[in-house]
């Protein structure tokens, strides 16, 4: 399968703004999406990741919100879904519902049953050969942190990108010792095929390991930030780059702190995008908590230090 989508770019998670009775604001994820899509560098956007809070969305919600979201951007750059499953029969459902749904491309995360009693290798080739056959879509391989269960060696890795419809990497190995060696891995076998990284929280560090872009939740706040970090690094001006760096850098405190993603950086994030007129509201589903009223005050400090307050998208 040879892809005809450019992955090699910035392409947001998008965030999924929810009404006050915590049903999909459809009339607001159109509205960012179409905003995204008119961003510089933005590729593509993708649907049902992490922050678009996809644990929180039943399988009908998940195609919705592609569909939404393909309708709002009318083909100008493609949309991809994470399919997040548990079985290969469950998953390749829902890798035709996407693709029916408006997706162009799919983002396979690991079951999370490998989180809790890990994988064969052959676990995961079958899974990944079965969604592609499935649903005739290009595949991006969603790397979870070192720590996990769910964890690919660089071997494995290595024998993904040798298949045909693995298109890309979101890599989102979160220890750089591993990261080099699986960027490493990936090149030897597969230099054409795109690699992104998503550690949201320490962007230029991981960018400046010689990936194609970023496949990042943040892009739903600060594209043009983002963007900007990518032309420093691609340009090789790494004064540039830490400039930029530290220009994103109160907002990344504010929304992640010390930490990396997790369900209530999500609910930080969306409150970041409330407060600069990207979405009505920050609201959350339950479990994640919204937050406190000294985080929110810290982060529109930060919104506003940055200059990100915008007019309502219309």
């Amino acid at each position: 399968m040879t892809s005809a989508i450019d992955f090699k770019g910035l392409i947001p998670a998008i965030a999924v703004p929810f009404n006050e009775d915590f049903s999909i604001d459809e009339g607001g994820l159109a509205r960012l999406a179409r905003w995204l899509s008119e961003q510089r560098h933005i590729k593509a956007i993708m649907t049902n990741g992490h922050t678009g809070e996809v644990f929180s969305l039943t399988p009908a919600e998940r195609a919705e919100v592609t569909s939404i979201v393909a309708k709002a951007v009318d083909g100008r750059i493609p949309v991809i879904s994470s399919i997040v499953c548990e079985g290969i029969l469950d998953a390749c459902e829902q890798a035709v519902v996407a693709r029916e749904a408006g997706a162009s491309a799919l983002d396979i995360m690991p079951p999370h049953h490998w989180l809790r009693f890990g994988f064969r290798p052959s676990h995961v080739t079958e899974y990944f050969e079965a969604i592609g056959k499935a649903s005739g879509l290009p595949l991006i391989v969603h790397v979870y942190p070192a720590w996990t269960k769910a964890s690919f060696s660089s071997e494995l890795l290595a024998q993904l990108a040798g298949l045909d419809a693995v298109q890309a990497f979101k890599i989102g190995t979160r220890e750089m010792n591993k990261y080099d060696r699986d960027l490493k891995a990936i090149r030897a076998v597969a230099p054409g095929k795109a690699l992104l990284t998503c550690h949201d929280e320490y962007l230029l560090a991981s960018m400046v390991q010689g990936v194609d872009g970023a496949l990042v939740g943040f892009a739903s706040v600060i594209p043009g930030l983002i963007a900007d970090l990518l032309d420093a690094v691609n340009g090789g001006d790494l004064k540039e780059a830490q400039r930029v760096q530290a220009l994103i850098d109160p907002l990344k405190q504010a929304v992640y702190g010390d930490g990396e993603p997790t369900g209530e950086a999500h609910a930080c994030m969306k409150a970041a995008m409330a407060a600069a007129g990207l979405i009505a509201r920050g609201t959350v589903r339950p479990p994640t908590v919204p937050p406190s009223a000294e985080e929110l005050r810290r982060i529109d400090a930060a919104v506003r230090g940055a200059g990100l307050v915008e007019p309502a998208l219309a």
